[in-house]
């Protein structure tokens, strides 16, 4: 009578090889008190053409010139490369948040300030970047305007190639911005209502709270 064969072993996780060394790596607090400074995310989310990057980069601006290290993280900046294998259906845009988020966190832990300015336009998306940030060194900014204001400006002439069918799902002509209802956003710049220097004048003034190192 042939023997059995033997079961075969089942194979190891990948996760099972994975051996991280957070604990090993410099502390955080080490390198705040290095820079001086607080790391913190501040996300920018609103429709395209609300004032997310013109508001993003000078705020970048004006925290360099105080000295800050900060880091930028833009919507088309990262889609041309990190996650230029995206695409913009709503599973696609949950994965460019997750490694955005993921990203953005490692920043943070090592004491920069990051800006981060993304459309951002579901509320579970919002909760995710939150939750893998975590709830201390998340900052959200929603930068309202509506639709109407946002197609009149259109700096990047992207709603009139929507509304001629040459740009796909895209956010509100396409597919719909979800406004803040459950998950409040932190601050709330409003660029119909407020010209450019009171809006940066609004998040600078938060985010200076948030990245103040206490020693």
């Amino acid at each position: 009578m042939a023997a059995k064969p033997k079961p075969q072993k089942a194979k190891a996780k990948a996760a099972d090889n994975i051996h991280p060394h957070f604990d090993k790596m410099l502390p955080r607090a080490d390198k705040e008190k290095r820079l001086g400074q607080r790391g913190v995310v501040c996300w920018l989310y609103g429709l395209s053409g609300s004032g997310k990057s013109t508001l993003t980069l000078g705020l970048e601006r004006k925290l360099f010139e105080e000295g800050r290290a900060v880091q930028v993280l833009d919507g088309d900046n990262i889609r041309s490369g990190l996650n230029r294998d995206l695409g913009f259906g709503d599973l696609a845009r949950r994965e460019n948040i997750r490694r955005v988020a993921e990203v953005a966190k490692l920043f943070a832990q090592s004491g920069v300030i990051v800006l981060a300015s993304f459309i951002t336009p579901r509320e579970n998306f919002r909760a995710l970047a939150r939750e893998i940030i975590g709830e201390k060194d998340f900052f959200s900014v929603y930068v309202k305007a509506s639709v109407a204001a946002c197609t009149a400006r259109d700096p990047k002439g992207l709603y009139k190639k929507a509304q001629a069918g040459e740009v796909k799902q895209f956010t509100g002509v396409e597919q719909a911005f979800e406004e803040p209802q459950l998950l409040k956003p932190d601050l709330v710049v409003d660029t119909e209502a407020n010209n450019y220097d009171a809006c940066l004048k609004m998040i600078h003034t938060a985010v200076a709270k948030k990245i103040r190192f206490k020693k």
